[in-house]
C-alpha cells in the first residue's frame, strides 16, 4: 500500500510542509492537533472543548485514511496549563476510556498561538479483521 497524505484543507498545511496525517501501510500517524472547530473556525474558550475538537478532528482523519479510533495505539498530549489537566483527561476517558492507547503527557510554556490549550497528536495501527 503506498503513502498517502490525508489534509483537512488547511491553506497552513502546505505553508508549513506538513499533513494533517500520514498513511503509511498498517500505520496512521495524526499530526499535532489543536482544538478549532472547522466548522465555524473558532477555536473555544476552554480545554474541555478544545479537547473534544482535537478528538474530533483526529477521528475524521483516521476515518479518511481507512482507520477508527479503536486503532490508536499511541497518544500524546501537550497542555499549557496544569490545571487543566483533569478537565483534559476526562474527555480522554470519554473518547479513549475502552481504547486505552500508551500515551505521554506534557505540560509546555506555549503552543503556536495563545489561544490553543491543548495538543493532542496520535499513531493507530490497522488492526487485523
Amino acid at each position: 500500500m503506498p503513502r498517502r497524505l490525508i489534509s483537512t484543507g488547511s491553506p497552513l498545511e502546505k505553508t508549513v510542509g506538513y499533513s494533517r496525517a500520514v498513511i503509511d501501510g498498517e500505520f496512521a500517524f495524526v499530526a499535532g492537533t489543536t482544538g478549532y472547530d472547522y466548522t465555524t473556525m473558532t477555536m473555544p474558550a476552554d480545554v474541555t472543548s478544545q479537547s473534544r475538537n482535537c478528538f474530533k478532528t483526529i477521528e475524521a482523519a483516521l476515518k479518511e485514511g481507512g482507520f477508527e479510533m479503536a486503532d490508536i495505539v499511541r497518544a500524546t498530549y501537550y497542555v499549557t496549563d496544569a490545571s487543566t489537566i483533569d478537565a483534559h483527561f476526562a474527555v480522554c476517558g470519554e473518547v479513549l476510556g475502552e481504547i486505552r492507547p500508551a500515551a505521554t503527557l506534557l505540560v509546555v510554556s506555549a503552543l503556536a498561538k495563545p489561544e490553543m490549550k491543548v495538543e493532542i497528536e496520535v499513531t493507530a495501527k490497522r488492526r487485523g479483521v
